[in-house]
């Protein structure tokens, strides 16, 4: 495929994404964590983005499902490959082996037996220079006792340890003081070998020389991690619309005063050890540590640690009703599935002449310190007294993890359901508590 087509099918893909999520790029460029122009060259074809992540994340904010994020990876992998087409690489030339002539000419140079001495001699004979120690055949009977190495030798000793393997010197007096010079100067490096591996740092000296150096830190001490790049916050005493809610208490009608204002559910329902009827509310409020450094949000996750039946306690309704002009965009849970899953829903704006949808808003998120985020989760259950977390998955340069996002104190969220249970109803009238069939209204 030539270079320009295989750019405009990439970018031609990337128009229709946009499209299809209808934003701006200047909004779509913010969630992204890029700039409004940087988007416009990548879906004009100007240029192709250096690595898919942040394609990746486009495709998911659009709404794609798996098979056409692969697709869009493929059309990526052909656009980048007809941008920085591979250098072909310049053939290298034969060079000549310089070794070959030197291992050819090596026995030439080598020096032929050594001629017949006549005995008494002068010891000082004018052949001496040309007679080198080498190896002949008469001299190996004759080798001196090689020294006896230290158990289990290093490395350096065993290479320096052939010093001693030549062979000794034949016996006559024009050698003797050579050969007495050959062998002080083979005991002294030796010697000298010897004192350098026995006092090699980290080795201890004596027959463990050559044993590993113990490690100095024990495996048992934990390595402190470095905190998540964001904070978050969790409030689950949020009641619906700001008015409308159900607790479940363990106690009867005597001496059981109104019900709170919103602002002082937690401290009421810590009072009463109330748990949550039906419906459970969190908001999760998120930002990050760094003005520069963007953190992404890939996913939620629902995690159910504890089933079992509904509580047999009294419903208290902390309202008779009440409606919002906006339902807000929120993460949908249903308790009562195996595996219950954080569903993004879209919200619902009705306070105009005409009603508007706001539409879900799906992973990824992208947040820094000046660009907050703030989730809505709503988790319901009508068959089990539950409880559970949810485990919120991120990543950022370089980094990732997932923080566990609990009611506090590191306790899970509780949420029961209150199918048949009796529903109790303030009356602000006559000041007390009556139940769902006095007031016509039911559970």
């Amino acid at each position: 495929m030539p270079k320009d087509a295989a750019v405009e099918e990439f970018s031609a893909r990337l128009r229709a994404l946009k499209a299809r999520g209808g934003r701006s790029y200047e909004a779509l460029g913010r969630r992204l964590n890029v700039s409004a122009s940087t988007l416009h060259r990548y879906c004009s074809g100007a240029t192709v983005p250096e690595r898919f992540a942040v394609i990746d994340r486009m495709a998911r904010l659009c709404g794609t499902d798996e098979d056409e994020r692969r697709k869009l990876e493929e059309l990526w992998t052909r656009a980048d490959h007809s941008r920085r087409p591979r250098p072909q690489e310049p053939e290298r030339e034969p060079q000549p082996e310089p070794e070959e002539p030197e291992r050819e000419r090596a026995p030439e140079q080598e020096p032929e037996p050594a001629p017949v001495r006549e005995q008494g001699t002068d010891p000082v004979p004018e052949p001496e220079p040309e007679r080198r120690p080498g190896p002949e055949p008469a001299a190996v009977p004759e080798r001196a006792p090689e020294p006896v190495p230290a158990p289990r030798p290093a490395p350096e000793l065993a290479a320096l340890g052939t010093l001693t393997t030549a062979p000794a010197p034949r016996r006559s007096r024009s050698r003797s003081w050579r050969g007495a010079l050959v062998a002080g100067a083979g005991a002294a490096v030796v010697a000298l070998a010897l004192v350098l591996v026995l006092v090699r740092p980290g080795l201890p000296a004596g027959p463990e020389a050559t044993a590993p150096p113990a490690s100095t830190t024990p495996p048992s001490t934990p390595v402190e991690s470095a905190p998540p790049p964001f904070t978050w916050t969790a409030d689950s005493q949020v009641w619906q619309d700001g008015c409308g809610h159900v607790y479940l208490v363990d106690r009867g009608l005597r001496g059981f005063g109104p019900p709170p204002p919103p602002g002082d559910a937690a401290v009421w329902a810590g009072a009463n050890r109330a748990v949550h009827g039906g419906e459970t509310l969190v908001r999760i409020s998120l930002q990050g540590r760094s003005p520069s450094s963007a953190v992404v949000l890939q996913g939620l996750h629902v995690r159910v640690v504890g089933r079992a039946q509904p509580l047999p306690w009294s419903a208290y309704r902390m309202d008779n009703g009440c409606g919002g002009a906006v339902t807000p965009r929120h993460f949908a849970v249903d308790l009562d599935r195996p595996r219950p899953l954080a569903r993004p829903v879209d919200g619902y704006d009705a306070s105009g002449a005409e009603g508007r949808t706001i539409p879900a808003v799906s992973f990824p998120y992208t947040v820094t310190s000046a660009d907050p985020e703030e989730l809505l989760v709503t988790a319901r259950t009508a068959g089990c007294d539950c409880r559970w977390y949810l485990e919120l998955v991120w990543s950022s340069e370089g980094r990732s993890g997932t923080v566990r996002i609990g009611d506090g104190e590191g306790k899970p969220f509780r949420t029961s359901g209150i199918k048949g249970r009796p529903v109790h109803e303030y009356d602000p009238v006559g000041r007390r508590w009556i139940t769902g069939a006095d007031s016509g209204q039911s559970g």
